[in-house]
């Protein structure tokens, strides 16, 4: 398949497709750590990656230089990377990606043709995106699919967002045009905090072990006290924040659906078109 190269030829049983991307997609990179730890804890091995001459301007999604050995100088192209596990006796492929920068209907084709190749089912993506929740509060997700049958199933809301997109978006609308019914899921995180990755919004509730990764949540959330120690105004908007939240739960017992959709269009929208 152009762009796409296999490195292993073991045949997978309809393995659902699971993607992220660093970028407009994702806030506090929490969908790409969560995508990242997945494939770690899941012990995937590279089945395959997308060459990125084709989609990347290089003076903006810059290779890394690394050292190997402590002596080789190696570098790391931003290639797009297919990676392989079973998880309780089922297949599974999480793509990991940086947001394009040209030619995304190409790079979109390239991921739904490797779908096709390896008889994908469903397609899932993860995003994140900054709205007003406080960072102590569980993370809330909003997650919706484009076909009726998928979303019943599953108990999503089909997508009524209208306007500016990422590269999840034109991905999901491949995705349904081929025939490969998607899945988007997207966490809240809060706004107010540094441009840093935020672990807290990484974990999902699947069968993978997320010791490590409580571990980061907790060094996360002790420098983010640290932090509002040192500023009254930060402290006191964070606590009005609680508040409403607590309240929230104590009216509905789980956060609005509707509400955290709105929130992720508006964000969507004022966002238009711009990265992270």
């Amino acid at each position: 398949m152009e762009h796409v190269t296999f490195l292993d030829d073991q045949v997978l049983r309809r393995p659902p497709l699971i993607c992220a991307f660093k970028g407009w997609n994702d806030g506090g990179e929490a969908a790409s750590i969560a995508a990242r730890y997945l494939a770690e804890r899941w012990d995937a091995r590279l089945l395959a990656f997308l060459d990125p001459e084709e989609f990347y301007d290089f003076q903006v999604t810059r290779p890394r230089v690394r050292l190997e050995e402590g002596v080789s100088r190696v570098i790391d192209w931003p290639r797009g990377e297919f990676s392989a596990a079973t998880v309780a006796g089922r297949d599974v492929v999480v793509f990991t990606a940086v947001e394009p920068n040209v030619r995304w209907r190409t790079f979109t084709g390239a991921i739904i043709g490797t779908a096709r190749e390896l008889g994908c089912p469903l397609l899932v993506t993860l995003g994140a995106f900054l709205t007003d929740v406080p960072h102590s509060r569980p993370v809330a997700v909003v997650g919706s699919a484009a076909d009726e049958e998928t979303a019943a199933r599953l108990g999503l809301a089909r997508s009524q967002y209208e306007g500016p997109t990422g590269i999840v978006g034109v991905v999901h609308d491949a995705s349904n045009r081929a025939g490969i019914p998607s899945v988007s899921l997207w966490a809240a995180i809060p706004h107010y905090l540094p441009t840093s990755p935020n672990p807290k919004s990484s974990l999902l509730e699947i069968p993978v072990d997320t010791g490590s990764l409580l571990e980061a949540v907790a060094a996360w959330e002790k420098g983010i006290q640290e932090l509002l120690q040192e500023n009254d105004d930060l402290r006191e908007y964070v606590g009005r924040l609680e508040a409403a939240a607590d309240q929230r739960l104590d009216e509905e017992d789980v956060p609005s659906g509707e509400a955290l959709a709105a929130e992720l269009e508006r964000y969507l929208r004022e966002h238009g078109g711009g990265r992270q």
